[in-house]
């Protein structure tokens, strides 16, 4: 059995206090305030970072942006909303039906010949339960 593993097999023995206390002792600073079983995890990807070294940048970086592109973007990264221009036609399907909706010059959304003020009356309207109209078309995710 190799250092790392004494090491990382020791991290499940040790309390909470301990714990925070190992990572200041590697880290210079306070732990962060996480539930324990994420601090130990914490603690193995450091101790395994120390051994094997971490991610090349080139790595870190092709990772954030297949976050950016998946619409996971980092806690602070921008938020950036989708700019709906007249003529803009979106499509959904629901239940084996096609939903395709016009953006108006008006600010209005064209469904079915009749025209709504929201995204979120034509998605009522289409499941029959209350949705977040931008979410029911694919223009924002949940969080």
């Amino acid at each position: 059995m190799t250092r790392l593993d004494k090491d990382l097999a020791a991290l499940t023995t040790l309390s909470p206090a301990q714990l925070r206390e190992r990572w200041g002792a590697m880290t210079g600073g306070g732990a962060p305030w996480v539930p324990i079983p994420l601090l130990r995890r914490l603690l193995a990807q450091r101790l395994q970072e120390k051994r094997h070294g971490a991610l090349p940048l080139t790595v870190v970086r092709e990772l954030e942006r297949a976050m950016s592109i998946s619409g996971r973007e980092p806690k602070d990264g921008p938020r950036r909303d989708i700019a709906l221009t007249p003529g803009t036609r979106l499509i959904r399907e629901w239940n084996g039906k096609t939903i395709a909706v016009e953006v108006t010059g008006e600010g209005t959304f064209l469904w079915n010949d009749c025209s709504y003020s929201s995204l979120s009356e034509i998605a009522r309207a289409v499941t029959g339960a209350h949705w977040s109209g931008p979410r029911f078309f694919g223009l924002k995710r949940r969080g």
